[in-house]
């Protein structure tokens, strides 16, 4: 394990000074949490992770005056005393950040989504010499509002108090806290004079309630019951007490201009304008209403709405609105697009004369053809210089701060978005996330304050998020390879050769995608069967077979490790799904070649063979069970009514996300029991429908297929089926059966179809 390489990860001061902050309003930005109550939270945490006894051995203490220029959070680790470890930060996530570095550094540990690996030695290990560490990030962000639906929607306070501690370690300070905010909204529409059935008409289900907070969506799926609200703001409670104890900034909602229909009845005279549909949908269920900006009834409900949230769960003073998330402003005049983000931050200050407003700066590149520099500068320039944050959202792989010299003065945060929708798939832009956010500090007159983490789901990829987050306390890129091996063992547990080649192979192929690369995965795998599918790949699959070989051949070692057979499953998974594409093409080239025999040979593999092999390992272990999602969402009910809405809106998310497959697949997963009896049947009918078609001599048509999956797939929505939610069958035992089946014949393929 790598010892103080630490040192190296010193940022000294006099590198934060060449970035000190020029927003007075972001300097004074700062946890109100005081030094003992944060210190005192931070050895909780401790004792949850590694229990009483070995906590013990930890001193933690907290100093606002550690920190660096313009508030940069600091730790410093020191042993005064044999077996003693003193822990000292410039704030609760400081020290926690300060904690986890010696545990992997000194100890090689690990804490990630999918398991923990906190092997300690029986004495803790001294710490030889004084690390002092400051970060060159004021800021080290975490969210994106549809991680709120697309992940957290179900959770408990019990899941949630492990996210706020995996995001105090890992070095977090300021996220999102979106949760019970319906509740909130309820009393102000009612306080305004909406009846209860107008209220229930515009808020949608749980599933879909970030695309409701962003004026997207209304009605679909809805409406919430009471329980929601009520369980959901106990909730809230919950989460800002933790994160705030641990120092970290509560970014809570505010208006953003989108009202219910309902408001016209009350105020008729008001100047709203109906928005045009959103993705797919009818005015069913979008086409939200936009209230003008000039329009006295703007300030009145977004400072009603911010006031009530503010004396309901206080504030940190940050506020997020997205106004034109994927929708087209009414005017693209430079004058109309100021007065919108003027009137929004105007509430915010009506409330909180404060504010500091974060915006999700994705509209930008998502509608570049809209957002022309003029206009890009009119909305943010709506706002006094540094009373505004920008999330840079998608900086990776589209960077808006080069073409809008840096966000046109206001700051911004480099995020990794990384994942759309929640999706399973190993992906990961490693050499850029490791250089980027360097060459965005060097950006003339760069006004980057931080690194964020934006993801729209969580729980998949481990890796990436284990390298941003080192990231944050960095001033240069790392040596991805060093790095790599450094992951490796204390993910594990222990130095395994082949495992380390394994994952630094990974790191240069299927994790290092470069240029413009979006991680949505268009596997056929997972998407409605056609003779048109996407299966490029931006690496060399070979890669990826080889890296499958060295973690299989590491099994008899590290097979006892947790972190390593969720690994192997999903390398595994991976090279299934490309095993899937491969019998797609053969599947589409015997059809097209009128070759029956070849057609049966390849369908019949597919789907009586490798989709049921690929759904036995997935059921094989807890993190990949289609049946842990559903029951989370049933078990939010207090009525059978109520659990039969919440399946509908769990299953619907991953399956057809509308009620007629509106953003069909995009949140698609892979999951022990969705694989087999939503994404098995689908090609099972596919194969079926062509061997018909060949027998008959008739061309296959794509609109009648689509008609009648269209049933199969509304029928898993429906089926009333109860999902297992633990694992069952030996994982290893079902890798090991699944690689001497497939192994062989995918790296033949694999070298074959190199690129």
């Amino acid at each position: 394990m790598a010892l103080p390489g630490l040192v190296v990860l010193l940022a000294a001061a006099t590198a934060g000074a060449s970035r000190a902050p020029r927003w007075e309003p972001i300097a004074s930005l700062r946890p109100e949490a005081a030094e003992a109550r944060q210190a005192g939270a931070v050895q909780e945490l401790l004792e949850r992770l590694v229990g009483p006894r070995a906590a013990s051995g930890f001193s933690v203490s907290v100093n606002r005056s550690l920190a660096g220029p313009g508030g940069l959070d600091t730790y410093r680790l020191s042993s005064r005393t044999p077996g003693a470890v003193d822990v000292a930060g410039s704030s609760g996530v400081a020290a926690a950040s300060g904690i986890y570095r010696y545990l992997k550094d000194f100890c090689g540990c690990h804490v990630s989504w999918s398991g923990r690996q906190l092997r300690l030695p029986e004495r803790l290990p001294p710490v030889p010499s004084e690390i002092l560490v400051t970060s060159p990030n004021r800021f080290r962000f975490y969210q994106n509002v549809c991680t709120q639906s697309y992940s957290y929607v179900w959770w408990s306070w019990e899941r949630w108090e492990q996210e706020i501690d995996w995001m105090a370690l890992h070095g977090i300070n300021m996220a999102f806290a979106f949760t019970g905010q319906e509740a909130i909204w309820q009393r102000v529409y009612l306080s305004l004079g909406l009846n209860q059935s107008e209220i229930n008409d515009y808020f949608t289900g749980p599933a879909f309630l970030a695309w409701n907070r962003m004026g997207n969506l209304h009605t679909w799926a809805g409406p919430l019951p009471l329980s929601w609200h009520l369980k959901q703001l106990y909730l809230q409670y919950r989460i800002l007490e933790r994160m705030r104890s641990l120092g970290m900034l509560t970014v809570l909602p505010a208006f953003s201009g989108h009202i219910p229909r309902g408001i016209l009845r009350v105020f008729p005279r008001l100047n709203a304008t109906r928005l045009g549909s959103w993705s797919h949908f009818d005015c069913a269920c979008s086409c939200t209403y936009l209230l003008s900006p000039e329009d006295p009834m703007f300030q009145v409900i977004g400072t009603l709405f911010l006031k009530e949230l503010i004396k309901e769960f206080g504030t940190d003073h940050v506020y997020s609105a997205d106004t034109f998330n994927e929708m087209r402003p009414l005017s693209s005049e430079p004058s109309y697009l100021s007065k919108v983000s003027a009137a929004v931050f105007q509430s915010m200050t009506g409330a909180d004369p404060g504010a500091m407003w974060l915006m999700q700066g994705w509209l930008f590149q998502h509608q570049p053809d809209f957002w022309q520099p003029a206009q890009v500068r009119a909305l943010l320039r709506g706002v006094p210089l540094g009373r505004m944050v920008v999330l840079d959202l998608f900086a990776e792989s589209k960077p808006v701060y080069p073409w809008t010299d840096s966000f046109y003065g206001q700051p911004f945060i480099w995020c990794m978005l990384h994942n759309f929708g929640g999706n399973h798939g190993l992906f990961g832009t490693a050499e850029s996330v490791n250089r980027g956010p360097f060459a965005a500090t060097r950006f003339p007159n760069s006004t980057m304050v931080g690194i964020g983490l934006t993801p729209e789901g969580i729980e998949q990829n481990d890796v990436m998020y284990e390298l941003m987050t080192d990231l944050g306390w960095r001033k240069e890129p790392l040596d991805l390879q060093q790095w790599a091996a450094d992951y490796a063992t204390q993910r594990y547990g222990a130095r395994n050769p082949k495992a380390t080649a394994a994952w630094q192979l990974l790191l240069r192929s299927v994790y290092n995608c470069s240029g413009v690369c979006v991680n949505h995965n268009h596997s056929p795998l997972v998407h409605r069967p056609s003779l048109r599918m996407n299966t490029e790949l931006w690496y060399n699959q070979s890669a990826l077979y080889e890296a499958w070989q060295l973690l299989q051949s590491s099994a008899g070692e590290l097979g006892a490790s947790s972190t390593f057979r969720y690994d192997l499953v999903d390398v595994v998974r991976q090279a299934m799904q490309q095993l899937v594409s491969d019998y797609y093409w053969e599947i589409k080239q015997a059809f097209q070649g009128h070759v029956l025999s070849r057609l049966l040979t390849a369908g019949g593999v597919l789907v009586y063979d490798l989709l049921p092999e690929l759904d036995s390992l997935l059921a094989s272990d807890e993190r990949f069970l289609l049946g842990r999602w559903l029951e989370a969402a049933r078990s939010m009910a207090t009525s059978d009514k109520e659990a039969e809405l919440y399946d509908l809106n769990a299953r619907n998310q991953l399956t057809l996300w509308g009620p007629l497959g509106n953003i069909l697949d995009y949140a698609n997963k892979q999951l022990g029991g969705l694989v087999l009896d939503y994404y098995g049947v689908r090609w099972t009918l596919f194969v079926s429908t062509l061997v018909e078609c060949l027998d008959a001599g008739t061309p296959f048509h794509q609109n009648q297929f689509n008609q009648a999956v269209f049933q199969v797939e509304r029928g898993f929505i429906y089926n009333g089926k109860r999902y297992p939610v633990r694992p069952t069958g030996n994982t290893l035992a079902i890798a090991q059966k699944i690689f001497i089946k497939y192994y062989p014949a995918a790296m033949k393929r694999g070298h074959m179809g190199a690129v």
